[in-house]
């Protein structure tokens, strides 16, 4: 049985603090987890508003934030549609917080992406890696292996979201074991390699921290390839993505309708919009890669990393995730943190 994603007080406490209300009288749907600086939802979520007069405000949630407030609310929802990491979707429709909707555009999305009942359906997906600050590592060299991140040399430069709380940070736990010889009956690898890390004292934040990057603060972030190239070509900043030697996983994010959400219809329309042409045309001008293929221009994906390179990156089973996850946040929350 797959069991809803768990968390501790602190991250409840996030979730129930970080819902946005909007101005009255205006169309509104609220999406828990659009935050403006993660996949670009800035631009997504701005032409939202400019096409279907719909204002949905930004929300900084991480996915399993936005579970824990939907979870909290499920007998007066708040939200309206949501925004998850795959497998966390899938957590979604075991713990009856979504409810079915086949969008406009359904059709599209090719079968393993989407729930055969519209409980979920993917929108985009990204590969994990690792996205490096080049001149933040004061001329040590961007490593290419999870090996090298637990070098003497990166101590105090290496950055993931917590994986009990992000979505993103168990990918990055999902990663690492698979590369590392594991699978998804035994976290043993992972488990290991996040002990070790521990000595190179890496900083482990809850929310998204592109700027954090940016900035330097973060030389070495476990995360996305769409966020490295944002960085590098909208941002013009000194970066670089790295898919590591050893392997990594490519991951779907989905999307739901949030059963009994104030505001079912405005939330159908958004779900509409996030799979139409223009909709899947601004995913990957973000660098996304979008569900429905044919939405990626030839120039957007010119700047991704060779095909070689993504050869190293396998999909997830989303199902097989999703049900270990809390066996490994149990051993995380035990033995690493």
């Amino acid at each position: 049985m797959i069991k809803p994603f768990l968390f501790g007080a602190a991250a409840l406490a996030i979730a129930l603090t970080t819902a946005v209300t909007p101005a009255a009288a205006e169309p509104t749907a609220i999406c828990y987890n659009c935050p403006p600086e993660w996949a670009d939802w800035a631009s997504q979520l701005k032409a939202i508003k400019a096409d279907l007069g719909i204002a949905v405000p930004f929300d900084n949630k991480n996915s399993g934030q936005a579970m824990a407030a939907m979870l909290t609310e499920k007998d007066k929802p708040v939200a309206d549609v949501v925004y998850l990491g795959g497998p966390v979707g899938i957590q979604a429709k075991a713990a009856g917080v979504v409810t079915p909707y086949k969008p406009a555009g359904w059709a599209g999305i090719p079968d393993g992406m989407k729930d055969a009942d519209g409980n979920w359906f993917a929108i985009h997906s990204g590969t994990l890696g690792f996205f490096v600050n080049t001149e933040a590592l004061g001329g040590k060299p961007v490593p290419q292996s999870w090996a090298d991140l637990l070098k003497p040399d990166y101590s105090g430069m290496v950055g993931y979201l917590d994986p009990t709380s992000a979505a993103v940070g168990y990918v990055g736990a999902v990663a690492v074991n698979l590369a590392l010889g594991g699978d998804y009956g035994s976290f043993d690898k992972a488990v290991d390699w996040f002990k070790a890390l521990q000595k190179n004292q890496p900083i482990v934040p809850k929310q998204t921290s592109y700027a954090r990057v940016l900035s330097g603060e973060i030389p070495i972030l476990i995360d996305y390839d769409f966020n490295a190239y944002r960085a590098k070509y909208t941002d013009k900043a000194p970066v670089a993505f790295v898919i590591p030697t050893e392997g990594t996983v490519s991951v779907p994010y989905v999307m739901a309708l949030v059963k009994n959400g104030p505001n079912p219809e405005n939330g159908k329309k958004v779900l509409d919009y996030v799979l139409s042409d223009k909709g899947q045309t601004l995913w990957a001008n973000a660098f996304m890669r979008p569900v429905r293929a044919e939405a990626m221009p030839p120039e957007t994906a010119a700047k991704f990393l060779p095909a070689a390179d993504y050869a190293r990156a396998k999909p997830v089973d989303m199902v097989r995730m999703a049900e270990a996850q809390k066996g490994f946040m149990d051993r995380y929350q035990a033995e690493v943190k």
